[in-house]
């Protein structure tokens, strides 16, 4: 988790609102209280004598501060999910579908939401959300669809929470029915474990990493509902088994949906505009999923 992951106790989160000014919200946006800096002037039981030699005091301190690490780690994640509960209830009392995608980088989240806007403007009103360490590129290659789009900067944070989400929601006000399209920060890792207040997670693996991946990270896809096998026009060009990394998917998620599809050439897309088009109605998709 991110005691371990190389987020710091300061994260400096910004909001930029491409063509607009970028600016970092008064208070805790500057230190979303994750309480990394762990407080280590806490009684580690260290003033016990030492002089009987049976005990390292390295192994003590070790011992101590893992403890109080996964006390903390509780309190965050409980932070967290009472903040998502709280934007899971905005978002159904308005009928808008949040949809949280979650990738290695490089996987073509970005590129797969260009696509899907694109052809699905005019029959949706669609959000986004992008969310990376730095930079706007992301933002300004979905503003260049058309679509309004809040970029999400996490400085050394690793993943996104459910504090920044309502607050890119202030600011991007979807109106009621619209569909809310979420690209985390790349990482496999902690952004499972962060709960934004979503419908649904999505995962998007490409043909270009292992197929290994959801037995490698177990978490992330036992969390997700519907899993993206993506990248499938380079098959030919890699070594990649389509059918072992579903069988590694559903040995940790028995229930995980998988679709194939291309964001390049647009192979087995419709299948994903299927998906999308179900779950804005409430309705569960079954047709496409292999």
């Amino acid at each position: 988790m991110c005691t371990t992951c190389g987020c710091s106790d300061k994260q400096d989160v910004s909001y930029t609102m491409p063509g607009a000014h970028t600016h970092s919200p008064d208070g805790h946006a500057h230190n979303h209280d994750h309480a990394h800096s762990h407080d280590h002037d806490h009684d580690h039981g260290h003033s016990h004598d030492h002089s009987h030699g049976h005990t390292d005091p390295r192994a003590a301190l070790h011992a101590g501060m893992h403890g109080r690490t996964v006390v903390l780690e509780q309190e965050i994640l409980a932070k967290n999910q009472a903040l998502a509960e709280r934007n899971r209830g905005w978002f159904e009392g308005r009928e808008v579908l949040a949809l949280n995608l979650m990738s290695s980088p490089g996987s073509g989240k970005t590129s797969l939401l260009e696509r899907t806007i694109r052809a699905l403007r005019d029959e949706m009103r669609i959000y986004v959300v992008e969310g990376d360490q730095a930079t706007s590129n992301d933002a300004e290659r979905i503003r260049a669809t058309g679509c309004a789009v809040i970029q999400v900067n996490t400085g050394t944070g690793c993943h996104l929470e459910a504090d920044m989400l309502a607050r890119g929601m202030q600011q991007l006000k979807p109106p009621p029915g619209s569909l809310v399209l979420i690209e985390n920060v790349g990482n496999l890792v902690c952004p499972a474990l962060f709960d934004l207040g979503e419908r649904a997670k999505v995962v998007v693996v490409s043909v270009t990493e292992g197929e290994d991946k959801p037995i490698k990270y177990p978490y992330m896809f036992r969390a997700c509902r519907l899993m993206l096998i993506n990248k499938i026009d380079l098959l030919p060009h890699v070594r990649f088994d389509v059918d072992r990394c579903i069988a590694y998917a559903r040995e940790v998620n028995p229930d995980i949906e998988v679709l194939r599809v291309s964001a390049e050439t647009g192979e087995g897309i419709e299948a994903w505009y299927q998906w999308l088009r179900h779950e804005l109605v409430g309705q569960q998709p079954a047709d496409h999923a292999v």
